[in-house]
């Protein structure tokens, strides 16, 4: 799990891994995170693009930039939230993600949202 506020923006971080689309055999597993986005400034605010950093268990490293999440480009007023769910595919039991949300005002000023570092990690692997 990873929760953290930039300029108001809280961004929440909930990952779980889906057995019934891995193979374990074939070195692919399959994770899933649930993103809340709400914002709890005072001000109105657009996510423009995404930037993450994907680390697998054996410390290589894989950075996704694009526009968006899902497909859009969600507008927050204060107290409004946006959630979503994604996948990443590892081809390790154990990995981890961090990254950041560009975000900009309803003034025009850009600022980046962090995402703090969460774990993707098989059940009991790490036991």
């Amino acid at each position: 799990m990873s929760d953290t506020t930039t300029r108001g923006v809280r961004i929440l971080v909930k990952p779980s891994y889906l057995p019934d689309q891995s193979e374990p055999g074939s070195s692919r597993y399959l994770f899933a995170y649930h993103i809340t986005i709400r914002n709890e400034g005072a001000e109105t605010v657009q996510l423009l693009t995404r930037h993450w950093v994907i680390t697998n268990g054996e410390g290589r490293v894989e950075e996704v930039r694009g526009p968006g999440v899902v497909g859009q480009q969600p507008v927050l007023k204060p107290g409004e939230a946006f959630e979503y769910t994604s996948g990443c595919p590892l081809n390790t039991p154990v990995g981890t993600m961090h990254g950041s949300f560009q975000m900009v005002t309803a003034d025009g000023l850009p600022f980046d949202a962090r995402i703090d570092p969460f774990r993707l990690a098989v059940p009991r692997a790490l036991n």
